[in-house]
């Protein structure tokens, strides 16, 4: 009886009788029900969708957990197979590299079956293409370690298309590769015709070797083409699969734009030099054709300043109108006077090697060089050279309030240039990019406070 009565003066202190507390208990009832209603109607976290199917047994329940619609987890499912497959059609192309380098080039080598010339006219670049297959096929293994390592199962944060534009060199490399493939495979039957201790190596390691998968030279040296064209059906596949807002569909598009593009250049280029082989060819639109040009001209520029492509940035590139004006007065008759004519301008930059690694993308070392290369479009697929390179160290870039829709750039003791764009905002960006790099490097900057009226001795220095 005692325990009673203090049970009840204890609740009677609380505050809660019996009344609020039955109200309490049917209010928490109606938001438990609530909840359930809602959570039974949650939106899906990927494509934003209602009204879910109910899961009840236990498996569907954990499903739910992930807040995704069927078709959303199946699209889930699709992309983590087409992320791993690239992964490991990777590795297994690396496996083949590997192949090439321990089982045919260096016993060929040890054994002294071909001279160095020769190994070199068979194998190309094939250590080129090792090394970036090993850099590329880490930093994938690494975003697919971290991603399951801080429980992405689905492989959601593994972005693809950001590494492959992080490697984009590893482009010009399969087109030395695929270029010299043709001469690579007659040097190849040539040799095997003459020489009798090569062909029997040949035939003993596709019969007898393990590793090879009773496959012959000539199979593994095709490894690197295909590689390179199955590239943008992988891209496509992962594409397909990856919703429009996730952060890497634009790097996705812009990688497979970007293979296919190398892909068409490699074939125009064969068709140059003669040869009757193709890649595999993909549909070419108004954009993919530009591409190509660029990268035509990019090798152009990279031929005539002779600088190592790891080392190399194109900071701009574009077409601008040019006009030499006959002498520094044009600016008080107006850019009217002047004659432009249409070139393809671009704007490289040389940068030291901040390691030995020329993969690293960390910070960039400071610029040895910068010019600017001007190249004439024939509008046949080749291009002229207007003349060498504009080195702009040694070269002095203004703008005059008057002609606000040019800038000039003077050469130092040699030619002046006046340069435009159609668009007048595009200008003033060329004109803020060169004359940076003019300031950077040019030696004249150190002395009398860097003005150029008394550094420059030429016939088009204004008054």
């Amino acid at each position: 009886a005692t325990r009673t009565k203090s049970a009840d003066v204890e609740r009677a202190d609380s505050g809660i009788g019996q009344m609020p507390a039955r109200k309490w208990r049917n209010r928490a009832s109606e938001t438990l029900s609530s909840l359930q209603a809602w959570e039974a109607h949650r939106p899906c976290t990927d494509c934003g969708e209602r009204d879910l199917p109910v899961e009840t047994d236990m498996q569907n329940c954990n499903q739910r957990r992930a807040d995704l619609c069927e078709k959303c987890r199946k699209r889930r499912t699709e992309r983590k197979e087409s992320v791993l497959e690239f992964v490991n059609t990777e590795a297994s192309y690396g496996e083949d590299l590997r192949i090439i380098k321990e089982e045919f080039y260096l016993p060929m080598q040890a054994a002294g079956l071909l001279s160095q010339e020769q190994l070199l006219g068979i194998f190309s670049n094939i250590q080129e293409l090792i090394d970036l297959n090993e850099n590329f096929l880490e930093i994938l293994q690494e975003e697919i370690d971290q991603a399951f390592d801080q429980g992405d199962d689905d492989l959601m944060t593994v972005c693809i298309g950001e590494v492959f534009l992080e490697f984009v060199n590893m482009l010009p490399a399969f087109q030395t590769y695929c270029l010299q493939q043709s001469s690579s495979v007659n040097m190849l039957n040539a040799l095997e015709k003459e020489k009798e201790l090569l062909r029997i190596f040949l035939n003993v390691s596709q019969n007898d070797n393990t590793a090879l998968r009773r496959m012959n030279l000539r199979s593994f040296l095709m490894a690197p083409l295909q590689r390179v064209t199955k590239y943008p059906l992988l891209l496509s596949r992962i594409i397909k699969a990856t919703t429009e807002y996730h952060p890497d569909h634009g790097s996705l598009r812009e990688a497979k734009s970007r293979i296919e593009s190398h892909l068409e250049h490699i074939n125009m280029k064969t068709k140059q030099e003669g040869n009757t082989w193709t890649l595999r060819s993909f549909r070419q639109d108004s954009k993919k054709k530009r591409e190509v040009i660029n990268i035509e001209m990019r090798e152009t520029a990279l031929k005539t300043v002779g600088w190592l492509r790891e080392e190399t940035r194109f900071v701009m590139e574009g077409s601008l109108q040019l006009a030499q004006p006959p002498d520094g007065q044009w600016v008080k008759k107006g850019s009217k006077t002047l004659k432009f004519q249409n070139m393809q301008v671009l704007l490289l930059v040389n940068m030291k090697r901040v390691s030995e690694s020329s993969l690293e993308s960390a910070e960039p070392g400071p610029v040895k060089d910068a010019v600017l290369v001007l190249i004439r479009d024939k509008n046949n697929g080749k291009f002229h050279l207007l003349r060498e390179p504009l080195r702009l160290s040694n070269c002095i870039v203004s703008t005059d309030p008057d002609c606000d829709d040019t800038f000039e750039l003077i050469e130092i003791r040699r030619e002046a240039f006046v340069f435009r764009d159609s668009d007048r905002a595009r200008t003033h960006h060329w004109f803020r990019q060169i004359r940076r790099y003019s300031r950077e490097l040019g030696s004249w900057k150190k002395r009398r406070n860097a003005l150029p009226n008394i550094m420059i001795s030429t016939p088009h220095t204004r008054p």
